[in-house]
């Protein structure tokens, strides 16, 4: 079952002079729906709005996105609501328009998703293709993806579930629809995100459940060379909350004490699947 509203209307259709579908000028977040509940949505709209400000897009009223989320999971338990904002109609060309009429859609699908909580485990692979940097875009989540698109295109093996994604200096990022950390002696380490990247809530997530534990975590630059030295590595999102990594390439990992620790506390605090 999938249900959309489109500017607080029940439709599936969007003006074509929209700016999203013309330039991919706009936002979104996907949500996890758990348990009937938004999870982590505070978040979600939060990041949603730092990237209104960012891109200059007269943000929606948050309270009337909630209630709109309400509206449409209606009872169902469990799915995945998509909330998307763009900078609305305008004439050809660039130039912002001068009066912005930003469009706010939402979607929800109920039901289990494909990403799924894996507790045992997860292959991954290195990607060809690179993710671009633009400092005034990092940290938030524009609908521009191609480049994701691009390198989940790579492969078709079902056995690999996701693909990490270099900048052009040969600097681990992300993954495809993934943050990724990776643990060495006791430390968790992730990619810094402040020229490019986008910052999961999950992810940030992980970081304050690792600090109130007491897990050292660090935010730095992270190549492929690290992570033939790691101890355990994982990858995150706010669909799959956190998928222990086993495999990348040709290297091994151990679901360690470490990713166990956090999927745990996680799970304590709500916001990861019971399996993991």
């Amino acid at each position: 079952m999938e249900k959309w509203l489109v500017n607080g209307v029940p439709g599936h259709s969007i003006s074509l002079a929209d700016r999203g579908l013309n330039y991919a000028d706009g936002l979104f977040e996907t949500v996890a729906v758990r348990e009937g509940q938004p999870r982590l949505i505070e978040k979600h709209l939060a990041r949603l709005a730092k990237g209104c400000q960012k891109l200059r897009i007269p943000g929606p009223d948050m309270q009337l996105l909630q209630r709109e989320i309400t509206q449409l999971i209606d009872g169902c338990h469990y799915g995945t609501v998509k909330v998307i904002v763009t900078r609305g109609p305008s004439q050809r060309g660039y130039r912002f328009p001068d009066t912005a009429v930003p469009s706010r859609i939402i979607g929800f699908s109920a039901g289990i998703p494909g990403e799924r909580a894996m507790p045992d485990g997860v292959r991954l692979r290195l990607c060809e293709t690179m993710i671009s940097g633009t400092p005034v875009l990092a940290g938030i989540k524009t609908l521009a993806r191609i480049e994701q698109v691009m390198a989940r295109a790579e492969w078709d093996d079902p056995e690999i579930a996701e693909g990490l994604m270099s900048d052009a200096h040969g600097r681990v990022v992300c993954g495809t629809m993934s943050n990724v950390f990776i643990i060495r002696e006791g430390c968790v380490w992730t990619p810094d995100l402040s020229l490019c990247g986008v910052k999961g809530v999950m992810r940030a997530e992980v970081i304050a459940q690792a600090c109130s534990t007491g897990i050292t975590v660090r935010e730095q630059e992270l190549c492929v060379g690290d992570f033939a030295v790691a101890d355990e590595v994982f990858v995150t999102n706010a669909l799959i909350g956190i998928w222990p990594v086993t495999r990348l390439e040709d290297h091994d990992y151990m679901i360690g004490p470490v990713t166990r620790r956090l999927m745990s506390a996680l799970s304590n605090a709500g916001v990861e699947e019971c399996s993991g």
